[in-house]
């Protein structure tokens, strides 16, 4: 599966593009700033319904402009498949399939698989339990329409929930009977998610292991650990015995938007611990099992965008991760980088066909 071209208008600092690309290697070189990941945010999208970086559609549109529009052409499974979206200022988006509309954009997430590493991703280890959960999320999501649903739902009782603790306090009542309607959700929609994400973590650890070894040489040993209230207790009991203190806080104390997956380097935290390069080499192995687990359960090799890995990044670790990319297992990656020797090395190594763009000041060019 890949993308074969792209059309962009007013999507960022790109005011309009269309080119075609390789079904192997695709490299941006331009200075920083010039629009080589806003170009990779772009694919992101056609996949996600929404940025990597920003989580507000409007702030996706070019400030000089009103709307944004982006096409892609993909071949998938031998067939083709046309993937376009548009959004105007002050209006909701627009996504269609081979011209037409999703009455639901959760119906397309999972159709276009997609990895991304980028050095927001390390957020992953400095940021809070969301970005980790978001992380499991963003998965599980691709290859499972029933998990994403049930996110959603059980999201949509949560903050109900929530409104009614409120309200209770506000109004100096409660009603025991009324709480449980949204406590019953919770229960049945939370049981699910917690089953998929501790499968889930339970077949990416050896994954990761294996691939944070071969980049470091065994240097150092790694982990990951699943924390959740429903490893301990049955949800229903644990929001039982929070109800006292949830009405105290005017919000639900327990159930799995607490999850927490604890990110280890030997038994440590990496967050404590780690080194630049070991933070770096940590995310760009999870990265890397995640794309080996939704290949191996879509049947699909997704789309992989590295955008800016090799910063921070010793030679050696660099070598093996153009050497792991270089494996018959992946199929189209796009890359980006200010460094023209990373792009050579990487397309001799690869001996594969390959496109180079120059991307400078919001436009792209094919380098010949």
């Amino acid at each position: 599966m890949h993308i074969e071209e792209i059309s962009i208008v007013n999507f960022k600092n790109i005011n309009e593009v269309n080119i075609g690309f390789s079904p192997k290697l695709n490299c941006f070189i331009g200075k920083n700033g010039a629009g080589k990941t806003n170009m990779l945010d772009a694919i992101y999208y056609l996949s996600f319904c929404k940025s990597f970086f920003n989580a507000g559609d409007q702030l996706n549109i070019n400030h000089n402009e009103k709307y944004f529009m982006l096409n892609g052409m993909y071949q998938r499974q031998d067939s083709n498949e046309n993937i376009s979206c548009g959004i105007q200022q002050g209006q909701k988006k627009q996504f269609k399939r081979n011209t037409k509309p999703y009455k639901k954009l959760q119906e397309h997430i999972g159709l276009i698989p997609l990895v991304m590493i980028s050095p927001s991703d390390s957020e992953l280890i400095l940021g809070g339990s969301d970005e980790r959960r978001k992380f499991m999320d963003g998965v599980i999501s691709q290859y499972n329409q029933n998990y994403l649903d049930d996110l959603l739902k059980y999201n949509r009782a949560l903050q109900q929930r929530n409104n009614l603790l409120k309200q209770f306090a506000a109004d100096r009542y409660f009603d025991k009977e009324l709480l449980a309607i949204w406590d019953n959700q919770l229960v049945e929609y939370g049981k699910r998610i917690h089953e998929q994400r501790a499968q889930f973590v339970e077949k990416l650890i050896p994954v990761f292991q294996r691939y944070y070894s071969f980049i470091s040489q065994g240097s150092e040993e790694v982990g990951l650990i699943h924390q959740s209230d429903l490893y301990d207790k049955d949800l229903e009991n644990a929001l039982n015995e929070a109800q006292n203190k949830d009405r105290v806080v005017q919000h639900t104390t327990v159930g799995i938007h607490k999850d927490d997956l604890v990110l280890q380097l030997g038994d440590h935290p990496i967050k404590k611990l780690g080194s630049q390069g070991q933070k770096k080499t940590y995310l760009v192995a999870l990265k890397m099992a995640q794309f080996e687990f939704i290949k191996e359960i879509s049947g699909l090799s997704p789309i992989l965008l590295l955008d800016d890995i090799f910063d921070k990044l010793d030679q050696y670790r660099v070598e093996q991760i153009i050497s792991t990319v270089a494996g018959e297992q992946f199929g189209q990656i796009f890359i980006t980088d200010t460094n023209r020797e990373h792009l050579d090395t990487i397309i001799k190594k690869l001996h594969a066909d390959f496109r180079i763009f120059k991307v400078e000041d919001g436009t792209v060019k094919l380098e010949e």
